[in-house]
């Protein structure tokens, strides 16, 4: 199916690796021109270098979201690039805060909310303008289960993750007059090289596909496995594509049946 991403520009925020690179990489597969940022240079270059794409379909930039002033200088950098538009946003950039409440400052709690709000909220504000003047605008804020069903060992991002969720909610229904859809992807526990990684350090027992089918059922993962970055990218972009036209304010769960709520 033709998702009608040709020749439209998207900025992918975190796009270095993991999710972010998965999604870069089908983005251009669909014909799409690609601005991707993240805060490492090298990462960055090694990644473009995998992809293949010529300057006229990728461009890539250093840029921390929680500086407004970067993220501002970056989208326009891609949009002059890039045919001068800007049709589609996918707010990927983030971490985990491995932390139980009593390990956790006050200062890991303003980091965290932060680095979480500003990682949409800027890149939502540099692009605003070019995304209102498109005929098919999109937001694509990626989150996680922990939004819904939150963790004790990652409290500080179990909550910024729910206000992220709500925050998209509120966003999809403030922007709707602009023309401009807003939904989220909550991913559940994705192979994007820390677990090939944690077992290579293991250095003994089952292998990689016994390994992690006992971390899926320990986590009670209902598919049995771990997900691919990939499989969350192609939700990513069927929101992202004109097809989805009718879709906003929603979330949908990219997590092998981890979750266990009927909302």
């Amino acid at each position: 199916m033709d998702l009608g991403l040709a020749d439209r520009t998207v900025l992918v925020t975190g796009g270095s690796s993991g999710v972010g690179l998965a999604t870069v990489r089908t983005l251009l597969a669909e014909g799409a021109r690609v601005a991707a940022c993240g805060r490492d240079a090298g990462r960055l270059a090694e990644a473009a270098a995998g992809l293949g794409a010529g300057p006229d379909r990728l461009y890539t930039g250093v840029c921390d979201v929680r500086d407004a002033g970067a993220v501002r200088d970056f989208t326009e950098r891609a949009a002059d690039r890039l045919g001068g538009r800007v049709d589609g946003l996918v707010n990927n950039a983030g971490q985990s805060r491995m932390k139980t409440l009593d390990e956790t400052t006050a200062d890991d709690w303003r980091d965290e909310l932060e680095l979480k709000f500003a990682g949409v909220l800027n890149p939502l504000a540099a692009a605003r303008g070019h995304l209102r003047a498109s005929d098919a605008a999109a937001v694509v804020n990626v989150n996680a289960v922990l939004a819904k069903q939150p963790e004790t060992r990652l409290i500080t991002t179990s909550a910024a993750r729910a206000g992220i969720l709500n925050l998209s909610v509120s966003l999809a229904r403030e922007l709707a007059p602009e023309g401009i859809r807003v939904n989220s992807v909550c991913l559940g526990l994705v192979d994007t090289g820390q677990w090939t990684r944690r077992h290579a350090a293991a250095d003994s027992g089952p292998g990689y596909e016994e390994w992690q089918a006992a971390i899926a059922a320990d986590r009670g993962i209902a598919l049995g496995r771990l997900g691919r970055a990939d499989e969350v990218a192609y939700a990513i972009v069927s929101l992202l594509s004109p097809r989805a036209s009718y879709i906003t304010g929603t979330s949908i769960d990219v997590c092998g049946g981890v979750g266990r709520g009927i909302l």
